[in-house]
């Protein structure tokens, strides 16, 4: 990352407003072309979202490439130039937008973390070390770096394009007071993020529409970004368990699985009750061995119940996934649950998933 101006640490949310104003000022009327523009996007879903505002931009710009995983639709805006990234490249972690004219310059450069922060979605918890200005120095750089790195990409005349806009550029000498315009766009930037929603408190708990609004499944979401541990579990008592005075207390026993199961969580954590006694848990950028230690704790909350409820001895199976997919495999989860309960399997795993798209 070049050293101009120290990484900070944002989430997506925040990178949204930064992102979004850098196209626009590239929409601006202006008379200072040539107008050249960048944007990686990580995945097509992200870029989809965004099409219009890149046809608008391209029918001003002497050139605009777009770049992600698996490369961009075929059916792209005329005069805008897509690339293809590689799964395993550096490019793909990176969320980039650079606009550049001999008086102007705008960037954003972020790395994707696959990790994530308490937010109202998933999606907006995102976490990336990153950094953006409005200096034209600065995306004179990234202009040049992004050249360089996916010159073989490009054809001929988004080549020659970005050449003639970066010599005409250093012909002309930065602009005087960007400093001063930088500095009361990041208290604008700072501001907008103190007035955000934030995260509404909970318990980890969500029914099952509010998981799905939170892990993105009916707004903007891709696979192959954030990885995602999964845990599926199943608390049963024996067939045939005794009543206790009578009469079992269902609902303080019930209740108490419930605090079990919330205990494990994270602030970043969600879980949902598919059944009386059954749950899926949702865990954001923890690796197999740090699920199956989340499990582990679960096993000995579970077991210790029996110490407030004696004549309850209950039994758990589990099934256990890391998974990049959107939407997340919760019909796959509840399956290999099913699985483990049917083979007196103690913890089940699904199947390796598959390659993601435009892997190679």
């Amino acid at each position: 990352m070049h050293s101009g101006r120290t990484p900070e640490r944002f989430t997506k949310r925040s990178l949204v407003a930064v992102s979004h104003a850098i196209e626009r000022a590239a929409l601006a009327e202006a008379e200072d072309g040539p107008l050249v523009v960048f944007a990686l996007f990580q995945r097509l879903p992200y870029f989809a979202r965004e099409r219009e505002i890149y046809r608008r931009i391209a029918d001003r710009a002497a050139a605009t490439v777009v770049a992600m995983v698996g490369g961009p639709p075929p059916d792209l805006p005329d005069r805008v130039y897509g690339v293809a990234l590689d799964e395993a490249e550096e490019l793909a972690r990176e969320w980039s937008v650079v606009a550049l004219t001999p008086r102007f310059g705008g960037t954003l450069v972020a790395y994707d973390r696959a990790e994530v922060a308490p937010a109202p979605t998933l999606e907006a918890g995102r976490l990336f070390d990153g950094r953006w200005g409005f200096r034209r120095d600065a995306a004179l750089h990234e202009v040049i770096r992004l050249r360089e790195q996916l010159a073989e990409r490009l054809p001929g005349p988004a080549r020659t394009a970005l050449d003639e806009a970066v010599a005409r550029v250093r012909d002309i000498p930065a602009g005087p007071g960007e400093s001063r315009a930088e500095a009361a766009l990041r208290l604008l930037a700072r501001r907008g993020d103190r007035n955000a929603r934030p995260a509404e408190p909970t318990d980890g708990m969500l029914d099952e529409p509010a998981l799905r609004r939170w892990t993105g499944a009916d707004g903007v979401t891709a696979s192959g970004t954030l990885p995602v541990a999964l845990v599926g579990l199943r608390v049963d008592e024996p067939a045939g368990a005794p009543e206790r005075f009578g009469r079992r207390s269902t609902a303080r026993e019930s209740q108490a699985v419930l605090g079990a199961v919330t205990g494990v969580l994270r602030p970043v954590d969600r879980a949902v009750r598919v059944a009386d006694n059954e749950f899926h848990l949702v865990l954001p950028a923890l690796s197999e061995p740090e699920a199956l230690a989340v499990v582990g704790r679960l096993h000995e909350a579970i077991s210790a119940l029996a110490r407030s409820y004696p004549f309850v001895a209950y039994t758990m199976h589990a099934a256990v996934a890391v998974t990049t997919r959107r939407p997340l495999p919760t019909d796959d989860l509840r399956a290999a649950v099913e699985w483990a309960v049917r083979e007196g399997v103690p913890v089940a795993g699904l199947p390796p998933e598959p390659a993601p798209a435009g892997a190679r």
